[in-house]
């Protein structure tokens, strides 16, 4: 009968200012383009659940309409989001792993990035997770890296990161 290709994993593909969360054997959750923006990935190793979110502002503050319709464009409205979906498939606080990437600043020098959205979705995310107790087990952050492309396995967790065409594990 001949060799079955192998099976490619399935895929959820997390836009910017999105959130999905699986408990799916063998699925992967994968986001493109992070600059300033902030690729947040969860994964609780015993559920065997992984969440990511791809954020772009620090606080939705400024915009509460905009924060209630869009929550996981925000740090702050959008990793208590991800905690909970994460939550309904059986994941725990305790057990969470976290792994961040992106976060890079505009401009070749970091003194030329006028706003530093970058520096302050970290700062937020940082003060968040703190405020939580929960901890940042790996990060790629910063730089002038201009595009990350950020996966994780559900099964697993391992989180690789595509940087200029060079694949590292996270």
């Amino acid at each position: 009968m001949g060799t079955a290709a192998p099976v490619r994993p399935t895929e959820k593909v997390v836009g910017v200012a999105d959130l999905k969360v699986s408990n799916v054997p063998g699925e992967r959750l994968i986001t493109y383009a992070l600059g300033s923006c902030l690729g947040i990935v969860v994964h609780d190793p015993v559920a065997g659940v992984a969440g990511m979110l791809h954020v772009m502002l620090p606080t939705g503050t400024i915009d509460p309409a905009k924060m209630a319709d869009k929550p996981a464009m925000f740090v702050d409205s959008g990793v208590p989001l991800l905690f909970k979906e994460c939550y309904k498939l059986g994941a725990r606080k305790e057990r969470m792993q976290v792994k961040v990437a992106g976060g890079a600043h505009a401009g070749a020098r970091e003194e030329d990035d006028r706003f530093q959205i970058g520096k302050r979705n970290m700062i937020a995310l940082r003060k968040l997770l703190w405020k939580n107790g929960v901890m940042i087990h790996a990060n790629d952050t910063g730089g002038v890296q201009t595009s990350r492309t950020m996966w994780v396995d559900v099964t697993t967790g391992e989180v690789t990161l595509k940087i200029n065409g060079t694949e590292s594990t996270l």
